[in-house]
């Protein structure tokens, strides 16, 4: 097994789990079909683009590593490698490879048999940043390092490499002819990027000459300073470049996590920025409110009439220290406020570009034990998605195409692409229903469990925590986009739960005795609901208010404490008036099940209480749940809760609610990002996820340890490698193995799909819609944005020439 194979993954914040990033493979141009969304970069010819300029780019963060192919490389890595290093293929818009020329004058297979060879016939000009030229030397180097014979190298991969028996020169020092030992369909994924000698020619120099800095590089840019304090890593224009000039002077990477970069934009500390739904629905709204902020959305938005009343009441009351923290909270308050509105009026200066990223969310189901470990009910799960409906919850906000994706290898547009979701079949309740009774789930079934013990996910002790959610459980406001606070059952007027005693919440003494409204003794003051907010003050002025069977309106300022505390107190009696009595209060009058209620006396005396028996285990149904030698079919459902994940916690509580049809039920368990991959998803706590797989255009290599069948260890533990689904056949790893050996390259994208149905059919991850690229810029940045499937092309972003310059002149001409 292979170093790379054995690697783990860093979960991203979003959900996604990272792979190399590699070149595609192959011809057959009509094969894949159209990309379901093209790249929105402002596509302009460079004659458009002025020459220099400083564009300044976020990034999650600076590298730990500069060299790819190690295990802590980041995107932030590749971002560099891109720009700075030789790669001799590159991605085209459709996820698709091709020969770079700036490095390659032609690469191909020039023998098959007895060993295939592939000769590379470099850029004659392409040359190091030291002046040396490109040559078989790095080659060598880098496959030796990368061949994992030499354990000294601390690599992360080796694939393909280790297939090489031997790399020479050609007929001349432009040719570099490479000789496998065995076939390697792949061979186009190897050399991109492309490091020097002097970088892979010795352990030391691999393990630790590249990690933080780049001495000698080969490309449109070079490598400039890193600054940790600042954050930024400057990459600046290469004057050995051979190619066509890079058109700005500097492009500086700067680090600015997902959830700072509307502020950060704003602040014009960047031009250029991915962004989740919640920073694209920030910049619409600063377009369509003209920048100016209307209370509707921002800080203080949520903050409710009686909240802010609350609020106002606390500010000027007669407790002087808890009035000076409420006016310092609503000054904090204010200031929120006033930033809001001016970050608002900032974002106007920025568009959004929108595409479809190569990468896609899928539903993982854990087949190593529980319920899932059966095929059957696996694919019955997959049966009751509509997978359509799915992707149009995240998709069709946006604008962009809700079509669900059909493979797990390969993505609309790339050559390997193929719809093979029939293999499983399409939603279908009956069919799923079908599968479920055949592997012995019925509605109805008997529940072995103790009396008064509630069945799968209800069965936590006590009030659930914040990061549960049962199934079927009524969303509160705002779930989907952005809330990531509890979900409300039974919240039909607005309330949730037990209002508490304003008194004992604001501080408020009881008001005075002969205080005309003050409340009866016992009598609890009740605020509408927890936390205060910033509100506007209520008008100058004072108002009566009389005893009323519903609360008050509205309180106006009085000159005096006890005036505020007499308007407050009174409206509270009037909200306690109006709510309903306590459903423990009827619990208590109510006679017990099988009793008969008494009368006169006897029903004021309570019997003496007797000792209450020891719940016995006794059988109870499972209702219009499944259900299954006496255990009910509940599973455990993981999210992220994080920020950026708001729709997949959307389509989470979508599937939980087709499943809940079938009679499945689901307990939702909202973790924090960092604890998503390493605590559930790689150690297998967890029956249902969703997370994200990017796509590659080298699925023969690079896809086979996601769905290689897991092999036992020596310890009795499963060597899963990425298949974190644990499902997995040998007839799939044939195929993957059949497809990395074939060098037609149409037999090799027909043993993908084969292998693809069979991925299908076996049910361990069902892909659901392809994740959107959403992508703050300047309006005037030109070739930059939302990049699709395609790989940027670093010398050709700039900002576009001032139209108005041509105009000025063509009109002193007329």
């Amino acid at each position: 097994m292979t170093q790379r194979r054995r690697r783990s993954l860093a979960l991203l914040t979003s959900g996604v789990l990272a792979l190399p990033l590699l070149a595609g493979c192959g011809a057959g141009e009509d094969e894949g079909g159209p990309a379901a969304a093209g790249p929105d970069i402002a596509t302009t010819v460079r004659e458009q683009v002025a020459d220099g300029g400083v564009l300044r780019w976020a990034v999650d963060s600076l590298p730990e590593t500069l060299n790819t192919f190690q295990a802590d490389a980041d995107a932030t890595t590749n971002r560099i490698a891109g720009a700075v290093l030789p790669q001799l293929f590159t991605l085209d818009a459709k996820g698709r490879p091709v020969a770079n020329p700036d490095f390659l004058e032609k690469a191909e297979v020039v023998e098959r048999e007895p060993k295939q060879v592939v000769l590379y016939k470099l850029n004659q000009q392409a040359v190091w940043s030291d002046g040396r030229e490109i040559g078989a030397a790095d080659f060598v180097a880098q496959w030796r390092a990368l061949n994992g014979k030499d354990s000294a190298y601390w690599t992360a991969r080796n694939a393909g490499y280790d297939r090489i028996e031997k790399i020479e020169r050609g007929k001349t020092d432009l040719e570099v002819k490479v000789t496998f030992v065995r076939p390697y369909a792949d061979w186009r994924s190897l050399f991109s990027p492309l490091y020097p000698k002097q970088v892979m020619g010795t352990p030391e120099a691999f393990n630790e000459g590249a990690r933080g800095a780049l001495k000698v590089t080969a490309g449109p840019f070079g490598l400039g300073a890193i600054d940790k304090k600042t954050g930024t890593a400057a990459l600046t224009r290469n004057p050995r470049w051979w190619g066509r000039p890079a058109k700005l002077d500097t492009l500086v990477l700067t680090a600015v996590p997902r959830s700072g970069r509307p502020a950060a934009l704003a602040a014009g500390k960047v031009d250029l920025a991915e962004i989740d739904r919640s920073g694209a629905d920030r910049i619409a709204l600063a377009h369509r409110d003209a920048g100016r902020v209307d209370g509707t959305h921002g800080p203080g938005a949520s903050v409710t009439p009686a909240q802010a009343t609350l609020s106002w009441a606390l500010a000027h009351g007669a407790d002087e220290a808890r009035a000076k923290e409420e006016q310092e909270t609503r000054q904090k308050n204010a200031d929120a406020v006033k930033k809001y509105a001016e970050e608002q009026s900032a974002l106007r200066g920025f568009t959004v570009r929108k595409s479809l990223e190569p990468a896609y969310t899928q539903l993982a189901m854990n087949g190593a034990s529980g319920p899932l470990s059966d095929e059957r009910v696996r694919r019955a799960v997959a049966r009751a998605l509509d997978r359509k409906t799915l992707a149009e919850i995240v998709l069709k906000p946006l604008g962009l195409p809700a079509k669900p994706v059909g493979s797990h290898l390969a993505l609309a547009g790339q050559q390997a692409y193929a719809d093979n979701s029939d293999a499983i079949g399409g939603q279908d309740t009956q069919a799923a229903q079908a599968l479920l009774a055949d592997a012995g789930w019925r509605k109805g079934g008997k529940l072995n469990e103790p009396a008064g013990a509630k069945a799968g996910a209800e069965s936590a002790e006590g009030a659930q925590d914040d990061s549960k959610t049962p199934a079927g459980a009524k969303p509160g406001p705002g779930d989907g986009t952005g809330d990531d606070g509890l979900y409300i059952v039974g919240d039909d007027d607005g309330r949730n739960g037990d209002l508490r005693s304003a008194t004992a919440d604001l501080g408020i003494r009881r008001a005075r005795p002969g205080l005309p409204g003050a409340p009866a003794a016992g009598l609890r003051v009740l605020s509408e609901g927890p936390g205060r907010g910033l509100g506007a003050d209520p008008a100058d002025g004072l108002a009566t208010f009389g005893r009323t069977d519903g609360p008050a309106q509205a309180l106006a300022p009085a000159s005096l404490a006890a005036q505020q505390e007499h308007v407050l107190l009174a409206q509270a009696e009037a909200l306690a008036k109006a709510a309903p009595a306590p459903a423990a209060a009827d619990d208590a009058k109510a006679p017990a099940e099988g009793e008969e209620a008494k009368e006169g006396d006897d029903a004021k005396e309570p019997a003496a209480a007797s000792p209450a028996p020891v719940p016995a285990k006794q059988a109870r149904t499972s209702g219009a749940m499944l259900a299954k030698d006496g255990k009910p079919l509940a599973l455990r459902f993981v999210l992220p809760a994080g920020p950026g994940s708001e729709a997949l916690r959307a389509v989470g509580e979508r599937i939980s609610q087709m499943l809940q049809k079938l009679g499945i039920s689901t307990e939702i368990k909202k973790v924090a990002d960092e604890s998503f991959f390493k605590d559930h998803i790689a150690s297998g706590q967890y029956d249902l996820a969703l997370y994200s797989w990017p796509a590659t255009a080298f699925p023969a290599t690079d896809a086979r340890p996601i769905f290689a069948k897991p092999e036992p260890a020596a310890d009795g533990s499963l060597l899963v490698e990425q298949n974190y689904t644990r499902v997995g056949t040998d007839h799939i790893d044939q195929l993957f193995d059949q497809a990395a050996g074939e060098l037609d390259e149409a037999q090799a994208r027909e043993l993908m799909r084969k292998a693809d149905a069979r991925i299908w059919a076996a049910a361990g991850s069902i892909p659901l819609y392809q994740r959107p690229e959403l992508v703050a810029v300047k309006p005037g940045l030109a070739n930059a944005g939302a990049f699709g499937l395609g790989a940027p092309r670093y010398q050709d972003i700039g900002w576009k020439k001032p139209p108005a310059a041509k105009d000025t002149k063509d009109g002193k001409k007329k």
